[in-house]
């Protein structure tokens, strides 16, 4: 009998047939699943009500800026007039909804295998990646857009209507920079997916990984997951109790891991700089915006927001219980044997490379100016800007501090777990 075949799961001609219309699959899902999430966020947000049907093409730059793409905002207001406009951050509900749909698709031809060839991971990584590159362009194009910006009322409004100066502000896509960062997106998700998934098959040479890397890179994981679930139904009591839960909505559905994740490290002890100026605002919690609305840049971090309200302090308890679960996690996850202050060790490098990743994602900045005849900001408030960036390498230091002690402990109380499960099985 023929040991080649044609299933699926080989390289074969049918199987390969088969693995593009998968692949396809794979990533018409990814994009489904991030255009729900950013159309619903933004239906929310209001974004319905904007002018000359743009709510499509909106959607589809959130879901561009999604996946690590480049928007480049743009403005125009005659030779009478500036204008300057900037912005960059990343809707991580979006990100992770396309993210976990990917993923499960990627993994699921693969599932039920303990061992894959190199060749046939990168051909199935290979496909979806041709196909996500199409996807890109085609989002790339698409998303641009060019709005009228009203002066308001009082002196700007007369200069406008005396020089008749209509100023605008739009939106393109860096169509290289989206297909690059896009890609580099991508390559992360499958990877961390090859990783993370305790059934996901390896080459035989990266065996290893089985005990040193994935134990790891699933705490992590199920570590970030764990934020967002606890900040969603924070969200959730905000919703049903402050009021204003449409508002609240739009924030959970475009940027839950956004503010989940800046909690979780906050929560570490990290400090974040930033400051707001003008229309901007962090929706919420409203806390964040009354922190940072000074006339200098402010620091937010446990103490800046205990000092508004000392409940805030919780933040450090859940940190520490979330850290301590995923330590246990790590720990009940490695082969037996494995000495405590080598969980440890991998606690401590799995963490700060995560508070590394945190750090350069959530960052967030924007701004914009307007200037007629060299007046601005007169009667409409219109310049103003919001910037959020964190003190990245202390952060990363006291991830590993925390990932050094919350390691150990977990790895000691996973063993006396598991030696009173088995005192428990003799005795029965």
């Amino acid at each position: 009998m023929s040991s080649r075949t044609t299933s699926p799961r080989s390289p074969g001609a049918g199987g390969a047939r088969h693995g593009w219309l998968q692949a396809l699959g794979t990533v018409l899902a990814g994009l489904v699943a991030m255009g729900v999430v950013a159309s619903l966020g933004l239906w929310a947000a209001g974004a319905t009500d904007l002018p000359d049907h743009a709510f499509p093409r909106v959607v589809t730059a959130t879901v561009v800026t999604a996946v690590g793409g480049a928007l480049e905002l743009s403005g125009d207001a005659g030779g009478f007039a500036d204008t300057d406009a900037g912005l960059t951050v990343l809707p991580l509900s979006v990100t992770l909804a396309g993210a976990l749909v990917i993923a499960w698709g990627f993994l699921r031809p693969l599932r039920h295998r303990a061992v894959a060839g190199v060749p046939e991971l990168a051909g199935w990584a290979g496909r979806i990646a041709v196909l996500w590159l199409l996807a890109l362009l085609a989002l790339a194009f698409a998303a641009r857009q060019t709005f009228e910006v009203s002066l308001g009322e009082g002196l700007l409004d007369e200069l406008g209507d005396l020089f008749g100066v209509t100023p605008t502000v739009g939106f393109t896509t860096d169509v290289p920079l989206t297909v690059l960062f896009g890609l580099l997106w991508l390559a992360g998700v499958l990877v961390l997916a090859l990783l993370v998934s305790p059934g996901a098959p390896l080459p035989g040479r990266l065996s290893r990984t089985r005990t040193s890397v994935r134990p790891a890179a699933y705490a992590m994981t199920a570590l970030l997951l764990a934020c967002v679930v606890v900040g969603g139904v924070a969200g959730l009591v905000v919703a049903g109790t402050q009021g204003h839960p449409v508002d609240t909505f739009a924030v959970l559905l475009l940027g839950l891991p956004n503010l989940a994740w800046l909690a979780f490290t906050i929560g570490l002890g990290a400090t974040w700089d930033g400051r707001v100026e003008g229309p901007f605002g962090l929706p919420m919690p409203h806390v964040l915006d009354e922190v940072l609305r000074t006339p200098d840049v402010s620091a937010l971090n446990l103490g800046t927001l205990t000092d508004h309200d000392g409940r805030w302090w919780w933040l450090l308890v859940a940190a520490a219980a979330l850290l301590l679960a995923a330590g246990c996690v790590l720990a009940s996850r490695s082969p037996a044997g494995t000495p405590a202050w080598l969980h440890a060790v991998r606690m401590a490098v799995a963490l700060a490379l995560t508070v590394l990743m945190v750090g350069l994602l959530g960052r967030i900045s924007a701004h914009y100016g307007l200037s007629v005849l060299g007046i601005g900001d007169l009667g409409g408030g219109l310049s103003g800007q919001l910037f959020l960036r964190p003190r990245l390498w202390s952060a990363v230091g006291l991830a590993l501090l925390w990932g050094l002690v919350t390691g150990f402990i977990g790895a000691s109380l996973a063993r006396w777990a598991g030696r009173r499960r088995g005192r428990s099985a003799a005795g029965s």
